[in-house]
């Protein structure tokens, strides 16, 4: 082998890589609290695999900066000293048979004690480790110091050091770090990571696991579980839930309890879903653990199955996650079809609140927006109904796709006998379209200005003569703005005119605004762009009285102005965004009609 070929072994700088830990892999240095139960908790595991009888116990004490964590488990040797804890990165998954009772057990451990017990240089400046193996009979304690320039000393100790099997972790706080191990914060800590352990553990005489977990403990009665559960979610989440859903899916190896929020909240909202692996918290900010519809719901689970992370701070997103979710998502599909089925008045406040993410599962699921068609609201022009029922009362059922266009056309759409929903909300357009998809027979169709045009009642040809002159000086002034004026009789009759267009016509709308403010080569693009059809419409009310003495004016440039004053108030009316061209109209028309009531006579000679 030459010179060049002679291998070298890294230079691990601990400093570096504690600043890595800290700032990079974990999100808070409380951590290291979480580690040091883990390799408590497998040393426990590791013990008992070969002797089912052994003490399980975990005692933390914390005073004066310092903190000591003593576990009853499989306890290390000198060997196992230098091969865990002083190689970094070295993973107790060995065949050798100094490690054989840690592996006998590794499918049920949280995590191992390399890296692990490294993190605790995130809080401390120096780590001792006090160990008795329960492997070797005879076997003497071995002390591990280490500190955080990545020096270490190992001796053996008398007998009496540690008369029984187990490890003892001391720490020393780092300045600045000592309210990390105060009695106080650890004991909040190790009660969070800790509470679902399968051991006694224990903050001095503080007990922190609380073991079974309330979902699987016995209660006296229905009545008596929905209201430990109650409790239960108030002080881990802080609400009082509307409902709770059982989470226990034993194939995934998943157990645990979803909690229905008690107010409605954004689908866009990150859910901070708690999840523990094998007892031990690993995230309470999960937020892909459910399919996004469920955003309605927290939830808290321990699962066997599912992959921690590198960090063991979130899940390894991959396919067995996956499935869990989507196994959860059916247990939640469960419980809606449920109160569906038995329990109506509950799945009516609860749809009160939460309708938004029923819908969203109903788009994308027949069987549920089937189950869900009777009991959903949607905003119609009959009220707030089903559509179920609202499909009933009309053979056609309309919708829009906006709140605006809706708004605009209900009051007339119900007196005239046009049965339209709202399709502007979140999902409810999706919806009424895949209406006929479950309800077979059902007719659905978009509204637009054509349809409610063409059921409004047209006036006579001399009712329309008499008003010949203001639909003539109507028509000239809002011909610019794209819009066509029709007369037409309609109700109710204290609607003097209704501003009626279409997508497309807004579209034309938006291109002509775009193309004032474009130089020529866009100008000349989205002039190519042009749709020559559509126009939105003002329609008059031949049965309001106003339009009435409006027809029989005889100054045009007056009859102008009013018209415009109409087009103006219909916009507002239909709560249409106002164009730059709208906003000068508005403001011309109402400025000319103040002029006029103040100077009648000399306006309308101006005007002649």
């Amino acid at each position: 082998m030459t010179d060049d070929q002679i291998p070298h072994t890294f230079q691990v700088d601990l400093r570096g890589l504690v600043d890595l830990l800290s700032h990079h892999l974990y999100s808070s240095p409380k951590v290291y609290l979480r580690e040091l139960l883990q390799n408590a908790v497998d040393a426990i595991t590791a013990r008992r695999a070969a002797d089912p009888g052994a003490p399980a116990t975990v005692r933390l004490v914390a005073e004066d900066g310092r903190l000591r964590v003593e576990d009853s488990g499989i306890g290390l040797t000198e060997g196992d000293v230098h091969d865990l804890l002083a190689t970094i990165g070295r993973s107790s998954k060995r065949d050798d048979a100094v490690h054989e009772g840690l592996e006998s057990a590794r499918s049920e451990f949280l995590g191992q004690f390399g890296i692990g017990l490294l993190a605790c240089f995130v809080v401390a400046e120096e780590i001792r480790v006090v160990s008795r193996s329960a492997k070797e009979h005879g076997a003497l304690p071995v002390e591990w110091t280490a500190r955080d320039d990545g020096s270490y000393t190992v001796r053996t100790l008398p007998d009496e050091a540690r008369p029984e099997p187990g490890t003892t972790v001391h720490l020393n706080a780092r300045r600045g770090a000592a309210d990390w191990l105060s009695e106080e914060r650890v004991t909040a800590l190790a009660e969070d990571f800790g509470s679902l352990l399968p051991y006694d553990v224990r903050v001095g005489d503080t007990p922190v696991t609380d073991r079974p977990a309330v979902w699987e403990r016995a209660h006296p009665g229905p009545a008596a579980r929905r209201a430990a559960l109650a409790r239960h979610c108030q002080e881990l989440f802080g609400f009082a839930p509307l409902d709770s859903i059982d989470l226990d899916v034993p194939l995934a190896g998943v157990r645990g309890v979803a909690y229905v929020l008690p107010q409605a909240v954004s689908p866009a909202q990150r859910a901070g879903h708690r999840v523990h692996l094998k007892g031990m918290l690993l995230t309470d900010r999960a937020d892909d653990l459910l399919p996004d519809w469920a955003f309605f719901v927290r939830c808290v689970i321990d699962t066997d199955s599912l992959r921690p992370t590198a960090s063991r701070e979130s899940l390894y997103d991959d396919e067995r996650l996956a499935a869990v979710r989507e196994a959860l998502g059916e247990r939640v599909r469960d419980w809606l079809a449920g109160l569906a089925a038995g329990d109506q008045e509950r799945l009516r406040q609860f749809l009160a609140v939460h309708h938004l993410g029923v819908k969203s599962l109903a788009r994308h699921d027949a069987d549920m927006l089937r189950t869900m068609l009777p009991w959903l609201p949607f905003e119609t022009s009959d009220g707030h109904l089903s559509l179920e029922e609202f499909a009933q009362r009309h053979p056609v059922v309309h919708f829009t796709t906006g709140v605006e266009e809706f708004r605009q056309v209900a009051p007339i759409a119900a007196a005239q006998g046009i049965g339209v929903v709202n399709g502007g909300y979140t999902f409810d357009a999706d919806l009424v379209r895949l209406l006929p998809r479950v309800r077979p027979g059902t007719t659905v169709a978009e509204l637009d200005a054509e349809t409610v045009t063409a059921h409004l009642d047209h006036v006579d040809a001399a009712d329309e003569l008499a008003l010949s002159g203001f639909l003539s000086a109507a028509r000239a002034r809002l011909d610019a703005l794209g819009c066509d004026v029709v007369v037409r009789a309609f109700l109710p009759v204290t609607v003097p005119a209704l501003h009626l267009d279409d997508r497309s016509a807004r579209h034309e709308r938006a291109r002509e605004e775009e193309e004032s403010k474009a130089d020529d080569l866009w100008t000349s693009i989205l002039g190519s762009l042009r749709d020559e059809t559509p126009r939105a419409r003002l329609v008059l009310n031949h049965l309001s009285p106003l339009v009435r003495r409006l027809g029989a004016l005889e100054d045009r440039d007056l009859a102008g102005t009013a018209a415009e004053a109409l087009y103006g108030q219909a916009l507002l009316m239909a709560q249409r965004p106002l164009r730059p061209a709208d906003s000068a109209l508005l403001n011309r028309a109402f400025l000319g009609l103040l002029e006029w009531a103040a100077h009648p006579t000399t306006a309308s000679e101006e005007g002649r």
